[in-house]
């Protein structure tokens, strides 16, 4: 298996496009996730206070002894359901989008530690392939002075 410094390097660059896409996916789905929190918590607010209006504007509803609890008693209003609905579906789509963003994040964290191993193995091999060039370098005068100091 060949390694090549080329390779290396287009390796990194590959894995570096990799982890700017991860961080960007990350980072949306963090403000997607806030947007929906901020939502939630109107939506919430807007439903509390629709609660406090409807059960005070209505007051206490007399019950007939020979009527009885009729069909509207047992029936829950419809409007008061749907915001129920509303908000338990975006917290569905809120842990999905949370569950997402830990495996984005896992991801990121594998990217990174990849690209480190990936860079410490550069780094290793540029500084041997320096040093075998210091010791090319160097063997020529190494001779020369050897040769001169020889001759004296």
């Amino acid at each position: 298996m060949s390694c090549t410094i080329d390779k290396i390097l287009t390796d990194a660059r590959t894995l570096l496009e990799r982890l700017k896409e991860h961080d960007t996916a990350a980072e949306s789905l963090i403000d997607q996730s806030a947007v929906l929190h901020r939502r939630v918590a109107a939506m919430r607010e807007a439903g509390a206070g629709c609660a406090d209006q409807v059960s005070a504007a209505a007051g206490p509803t007399p019950v007939s002894p020979r009527q009885g609890p009729g069909p509207a008693a047992e029936r829950p209003d419809p409007s008061r359901l749907r915001p129920h609905l509303v908000l338990a579906q975006e917290n569905t789509q809120i842990r999905d989008l949370q569950q997402e963003n830990r495996e984005l994040w896992v991801s990121l964290e594998e990217h990174q530690d990849a690209l480190e191993l990936i860079m410490s193995k550069y780094r290793k091999q540029m500084l041997q392939l320096l040093e075998g060039r210091k010791r090319e370098d160097a063997e020529p005068v190494l001779k020369v002075h050897q040769a001169n100091s020889g001759v004296r």
